[in-house]
Order: C-alpha cells, then sequence, then structure tokens
C-alpha cells in the first residue's frame, strides 16, 4: 500500500490552508481600515464588544439605520425575533364560533434573516455574559431573575442590536444609561 498519496495530499491541503490564512488577514485588515471611513464606525465601537471587526460587518450588511423603523424589524432581520404561529385561533362549539383557550404558541426565532449578523450579535452576547461591565450585569440580573441562561443570552443580544440601533440613528456614542429598561 503506498502511503506517500495521503501524505502528499495533506501536505497540498496545508499550503492551501497556509494560504488563506495569510488573504484572510488582508482582508479582514483592508475590511477595518474602510469601515474606519464610514462615520458611524466611531459610534457603534462605543458599544462594548463590537470592536473594529464586528464593527464593519455590521456597517457592511446594514448599510443604513434607517431601513428599520422599529428595533423589532431590526430583529427580525437579525435572527433575533420570536415567531409564533397559530393554524387555528377561532373553532365552533355547539354551532357558534369561539375563540381558543390555549394561548398562542411559540415557535422559536425567525428562519428568514441575515444569518452574519445574527452570529454577530450572539457573538457578542456570548462574549459580554462572561466579560466585565454593564452587560454583564445585565445578563447576571436576568438569571437572578430565574431566567435560563440561553434565553438570557439571547435577551443580552436582542438588547446588544437594539442599542446600537439607536446609537447609529441618532449619532451618539454608547451611554450605560441605555440599558436602563423603558417605561411601560
Amino acid at each position: 500500500m503506498d502511503q506517500d498519496g495521503p501524505r502528499r495530499r495533506a501536505e497540498y491541503l496545508y499550503q492551501e490552508l497556509d494560504g488563506l490564512q495569510k488573504l484572510r488577514r488582508q482582508v479582514r485588515h483592508e475590511l477595518i481600515v474602510a469601515c474606519r471611513k464610514h462615520p458611524a464606525a466611531k459610534w457603534l465601537q462605543s458599544v462594548p464588544f463590537l470592536g473594529p471587526l464586528r464593527t464593519a460587518v455590521l456597517i457592511g450588511r446594514v448599510k443604513t439605520p434607517h431601513r428599520f423603523r422599529s428595533k423589532r424589524q431590526f430583529w427580525a432581520y437579525c435572527g433575533l425575533a420570536l415567531e409564533t404561529r397559530d393554524s387555528g385561533e377561532y373553532c365552533v362549539v355547539n354551532g357558534q364560533v369561539e375563540r381558543r383557550k390555549r394561548p398562542v404558541l411559540m415557535r422559536g426565532l425567525n428562519w428568514n434573516h441575515n444569518h452574519e449578523l445574527k452570529n454577530l450579535f450572539k457573538g457578542a452576547a456570548t462574549t459580554a455574559s462572561v466579560g466585565s461591565g454593564v452587560f454583564q450585569q445585565f445578563y447576571l440580573g436576568l438569571l437572578n431573575k430565574g431566567m435560563q441562561p440561553e434565553m438570557a443570552r439571547l435577551t443580552l443580544a436582542r438588547k446588544i442590536a437594539a442599542i446600537t440601533l439607536k446609537i447609529w440613528k441618532k449619532g451618539e456614542a454608547f451611554n450605560p444609561e441605555h440599558l436602563k429598561p423603558q417605561a411601560a
């Protein structure tokens, strides 16, 4: 059995990987340099855990924040919106149409979204939940209220996305006051 064939193929694959890693570093550098020229980059990078690379991806994917009327539309675009479905809200009982008593079922997160933005905000939330700062305090507060860690990270990702959209629309730097709960 010839052992040189698999070894040579592995060497070629490693050479290809080395070339791709070099190209990846160059592209990453150019992306960050191009991002610095955007006027919103400074405001967006003021959000904790949104560094230059995440900011560059965000600017490249969203282009303008004014596409979204509300944070809920932005969440749906980013794949952070909760999806509810109900196929039979009403039913016929004894010849009368009545509304069903069971609550609307949650089906999870929406599936038609921008995958890079979902990874961006969930990655920022995961990093923020273990890092120190105001976002970790927010996350720990959610855990103290009895929320499961996965749902707390999702809530944190949605909060980071909402703050990012607000900062980008208003053209202001991050302020920890943005984390305060809204009045109902």
